[in-house]
């Protein structure tokens, strides 16, 4: 319009030139587009599960029984024949993967064809299987793949079928000029490791039975076993009489390899472009014509116009544009006018979205990038119609990040539903924003440090002083703030005001004025007296001013302070009580720990207990015990949980700064003449709670950390376990050992704590009364209730209440079971949640219910049902996610991976990218925040307000019990990604 206005009426000199469109084959446009269409039904079909190669053969007998009758039995060169042949069997192999499922239920697969450079197409598979056949066991892995070769007496068809078109090589030894070599190596990595069973390595890939069968063949002279099998299914491999490689896979780098040409290129020929002018426009049919390299095959695949590229279900693909912005393609020698009075020309499929909406009550549920899978755009008449059958997945098409609102507009497009208008998709929370940016800042959508300060500010208006210092030494350590001086100065002010009132009590003096710079020393100084307690300094952020020294000097160790500020009477009596309740097998303990401290005998003991037999409560009778006696006792325990017991508990990884990642080779990160050195050397005690949790890795740490450290204290400290020092550990072998990630029995068996080198020298006591049967607060029938149940868990706990034993099946007891209903999540709900509408918002009720599942899913499922019982709209928490710049190399990764295909990613640990929260609802901490205040991971909260930008809830259960916090959004990434590359997400660390 712009260009009617001025008079130009020569459509060649209005908008563009179009060079090569998306729907040219094999164009950079093209490959772009296709591997976009893949990204999403991975957003929608999650993890892929299978990545199958099948190649053709071009000795299959249709093909010769064409060339015969046309009398060209040896002629290579009719590739049309190959072609057609190749598509039928590939035809035929789709229809039985989706049909006869020898994977299993497929709900989305997708291929792409490539032409090998001798000219055999080959095409490379995809399959997303059904959500229940999703994390296989290794039992249904060797059910349908194999790495084997079959035997001869029975098997023939597989055995030869293996001989003609899976075995790799030779290479290596015995072809050392094998084209797959590369200095020496093969680049498959052939030949392989013989393997009892099928594993997993440390990245996730599988590692395929091969077993040392003696079964070989003969290939170019070379006896091959099964190291050289490239893995297949014996079925289709038969069928087919084809190379068909299938591998287990979950890693999306499989969906990139489908369209590696984005990077690569597609197959060239040797060529060499030079140009003298550095400014000259790209010219992409220039590089077309004289670089692409197509071979005869190909050329003849696209003449029959095979697919190159499959998807199913099929992608719609949404344009979107601002106001009066719009596309129109239109040829050169047409007259701006005619193209003006084209009929509907303002109608797009996305202003069409907007009409939709407002016609229809049911189009307002749905996002745009979500209205293909229930409306079909009908090109025709530009409308959308209800669709009627079949299945598609919505994408809308991508703007980068450099194009400005359209950028932003393409954000809020996958959130906001039910738009009728520009505005209205601006328009958050009923606030109409002024651009496309505010809108997604507002909505969280955005990383932006003025998020930190808006964050306090709103903070502000509810918490203490103190509780916005813990907030912003939060925000400092887990929200990466790119300006943490300005950060400061920015908020200083309101981080301080209570600190004159503070130093006129701690002086007792009423009229005490202090300058700005001593309210700034003073307010640094409890900043830095937080993060001590967290085990971090302010010398640690790069940017922040420190304290005034003299003020950490004069408070001494901190750690040790805290370690001997007890009231000791108190704990006396504490003890005394306690002992008196001990029971035998408790006492019997408790001296031989005694005596270890007292005589500085530096025994080990591991207290073995199920629930229920007091391993806590002879903790705490320990505890109060030696810390009467101004003992230093440090208590720890596996999970942050297990740790709020505990008093004063924290973390084992927390308390002796332990690796996340442990190692053979690792030590705790504890230097000497540090604060927390010097702490050890005075430590008399250390109890380690849960131990058979953690990984026998943790304790060698500790191990050869404390024989450095307390060389100080022990003569010979490095010949002593843990250094001369007592240490207690205790826990439940029966309940959760270490968890290794696709680990075998023996693997988990072998990190155990009884496979750790010093478990010789462990002195173990057992503990098998059940403290809460004589308690006398219950009565005799719930006794004997408690009891039939505790016995019958032990046997559970045991292996010896299989009810079948080969399938590992137990029988649960009919009193535990519900009856079957039409709504088992209903059912469910009311029993463990009676009355829930009236109690919702009473502590007591939520801290004595709770519904445990094995899956995530089902978690979100129940969540979501209860939610939505709770009175109330709530709010709706959206995730920040982009892709870590470390972690790809490559400037496209915004293309390669588009912001609603990262908000669609789950991980174990790691919140969703929306959470909903209501007032008076309860929710999980999913990181150690601060474990002093009470703050650790699996700390259940109540939400008591909702802000823009953080959560205050306050503390259900522990020693913090009612204490209020406020939790910001803070940046997270998962420790064990199966993506090719690392996600950060900034996000509520709560799970509702």
């Amino acid at each position: 319009m712009d260009a009617i206005v001025r008079g130009d009426s020569d459509c060649s000199m209005i908008g563009k030139t179009i060079i090569l469109p998306s729907s040219h084959t094999g164009g950079p446009r093209y490959r772009v587009q296709n591997y976009q269409d893949a990204m999403a039904i991975c957003r929608w079909a999650g993890y892929l599960d299978l990545f199958l190669t099948f190649t053709c053969n071009p000795k299959w007998p249709e093909i010769n029984e064409m060339l015969r009758l046309i009398g060209q039995e040896s002629d290579d060169n009719r590739v049309d024949i190959i072609c057609r042949v190749f598509q039928i069997k590939l035809f035929q192999l789709m229809q039985d993967l989706k049909k006869n499922q020898p994977f299993g239920k497929i709900i989305a697969c997708l291929y792409t064809i490539e032409f090998q450079k001798r000219g055999l197409p080959h095409g490379h598979i995809l399959l997303f299987l059904h959500p229940t056949l999703k994390s296989p066991s290794t039992d249904h892995i060797d059910r349908i793949i194999a790495a084997e070769i079959p035997d001869l007496e029975v098997d023939p068809y597989g055995y030869n079928a293996v001989k003609n078109f899976m075995m790799h090589g030779p290479c290596g030894e015995l072809n050392p000029h094998c084209p797959c070599m590369r200095q020496g190596k093969c680049t498959k990595h052939f030949p392989k490791k013989f393997n009892d069973r099928t594993t997993f390595d440390s990245d996730g890939f599988p590692i395929y039975r091969r077993r040392n069968t003696g079964t070989q063949v003969k290939k170019n002279g070379a006896n091959l076993d099964n190291r050289y099998v490239v893995p297949y299914n014996r079925d289709l491999l038969v069928k087919y009489d084809a190379h068909i490689n299938v591998e287990l896979c979950n890693y999306s780098r499989s969906v990139k390899y489908l369209f590696k040409y984005v990077h690569k290129g597609s197959d060239r020929a040797t060529a060499t472009i030079e140009s003298t002018n550095t400014g000259a426009e790209n010219d992409e049919i220039k590089k077309y014509l004289d670089c692409r390299y197509i071979s005869a095959t190909e050329a003849c695949w696209r003449i029959f116009k095979f697919d190159i590229h499959y998807r199913k279900p099929a992608v719609e693909r949404l344009p979107f544009h601002l106001e009066g912005q719009n596309t129109i393609i239109f040829e050169e020698e047409k007259r701006a006018e005619s193209v003006i009075s084209r009929p509907d020309i303002e109608k797009t499929k996305f202003t069409e979205w907007f009409e939709a909406n407002k016609r229809y009550d049911d189009a307002r549920e749905l996002t745009y990038s979500d209205f293909p899978t229930r409306w079909v755009w009908n090109a025709k008449d530009k409308t959308w119609n209800r669709r009627q059958s079949g299945k598609a997945v919505g994408r809308i098409y991508f703007a980068h990040p450099a194009s400005g609102e359209r950028f932003y507009m393409r954000m809020l497009l996958n959130f906001v539903k039910g738009s009728t208008s520009y505005e209205s998709i601006r328009t958050i929370n009923g606030v109409e924003y002024k651009n496309y940016r505010d809108a997604c800042y507002a909505l969280g959508l955005l990383d932006d440090d003025k998020e930190w300060n808006d964050c306090l500010a709103e903070a502000a208006l509810w918490a203490t002083e103190n509780e916005l210092r813990h907030l912003f030494v939060t925000i400092l350590i887990y929200c990466q703030v790119s300006d943490s001086s300005k950060f400061w100065k920015n908020n200083c002010e309101i981080l301080s005001e209570d600190i004159t009132s503070l130093q006129r009590k701690r002086f007792q003096l009423k009229n005490l004025q202090l300058t700005e710079k001593q309210v700034e020393a003073y307010t640094l100084f409890e900043i830095e007296t937080i993060l001590l307690k967290m085990g971090k300094s302010l010398k640690d952020i790069d940017g922040m001013p420190l304290p005034d020294s003299a003020l950490l000097r004069n408070v001494g160790n901190r750690m040790v302070n805290e370690e001997l500020d007890y009231d000791k009477e108190e704990l006396k009596i504490l003890h005394d009580k306690s002992f008196a309740l001990l029971n035998d097998c408790q006492k019997s303990a408790y001296d031989a720990i005694i005596t270890s401290v007292e005589n500085e005998q530096g025994r080990l003991f591991f207290i073995n207990g199920h629930g229920g037999t007091g391993k806590t409560f002879l903790w705490n009778t320990i505890i109060s015990k030696l810390r009467s006696q101004s003992k230093i006792v440090l208590p720890i325990a596996t999970s942050g949980i297990a740790a709020l017991l505990l008093p004063n508990g924290r973390t084992a990884h927390s308390r002796f700064h332990i690796p996340l990642d442990v190692t053979v080779e690792s030590t705790c990160e504890i230097k000497q003449g540090t604060q927390l050195a010097e702490l050890l050397n005075r430590t008399s005690l250390i109890i380690w709670d849960e131990a058979p949790m953690a990984n026998k890795l943790c304790f060698e740490a500790l191990d050869k950390t404390l024989r450095d450290i307390l060389r100080v204290r022990y003569e010979n400290s490095f010949d002593k376990p843990f250094g001369g020092l007592t240490v207690v550990c205790g826990g439940d072998f029966r309940q959760i050992l270490p968890v290794i990630p696709k680990g075998t029995r023996a693997d988990i068996v072998d990190a155990a704590l009884n496979s750790f080198y010093l478990w010789p020298f462990f002195i173990i006591y057992e503990l098998k009364q059940n403290m809460r049967l004589c308690n006398g607060k219950v009565s005799d029938y719930e006794a004997e209730q408690i009891a039939t149940f505790d016995k019958w868990l032990l046997q559970v706990g045991n292996g010896s209440f299989y009810d079948d034993i080969n399938k590992e099946l137990i029988k649960l007891p009919y009193d535990v079971c519900m009856k079957s209903s039409n709504d088992p999540i209903g059912s469910i709900v009311e029993a463990v949640y009676p009355s829930l509408l009236q109690n919702y918002s009473d502590p007591t009720y939520l801290k004595e219910r709770a519904i445990l599942t094995p899956k995530n899913d089902m978690v979100h499922e129940l969540n979501h049902r209860i939610m939505k019982m709770i009175p109330g709209e709530g709010r709706t928490y959206f995730s920040s996610d982009n892709v870590c710049k470390a972690s790809v190399n490559t400037n496209d990764k915004e293309l390669l991976y588009p912001t609603e295909f990262l908000n669609s990613l789950t991980f174990p640990g790691i919140p969703n990218h929306d959470i909903h929260l209501k007032v008076g609802t309860p929710v999980m901490l999913l990181r150690n925040l601060n474990q002093t205040e009470g703050l650790c991971n699996g700390t259940r909260l109540i939400v008591r307000h909702l802000g823009n930008w953080s959560v205050s809830a306050n503390i259900m259960s522990g020693k913090n019990i009612d204490s209020r916090v406020t939790i910001p959004r803070i940046i997270m990434s998962p420790n064990d990604s199966k993506w090719p590359f690392k996600l950060t997400r900034r996000q509520l660390p709560l799970a509702p």
